[in-house]
């Protein structure tokens, strides 16, 4: 799957990943391969990807994202990598 992490400011990711676990309005949630369509609003809270066997962590201030066709692609208002 295609992810892709944007702010106001810059591209934070554009890579490849096997899953995304992101913060929903109503609970959190975690992409894999295959997912439905769908567009949500997050909330502040945790993003966390899968790549090559590695984990990634990043925590948002809240923002939206859409997954369509293996490709999530988030637009955060702020991020912080941990």
């Amino acid at each position: 799957m295609k992810l892709e992490i944007i702010s106001p400011e810059t591209k934070i990711v554009h890579d490849n990943v096997t899953s995304v676990s992101l913060p929903g309005e109503m609970s959190a949630f975690t992409v894999l391969q295959n997912h439905a369509p769908i567009i949500s609003s997050l909330v502040a809270g945790k993003i966390s990807f899968s790549k090559n066997g590695q984990n990634f962590y990043f925590r948002v201030d809240g923002g939206f994202v859409e997954i369509r066709k293996n490709k999530i692609s988030v637009c955060v208002e702020r991020i912080i990598e941990e």
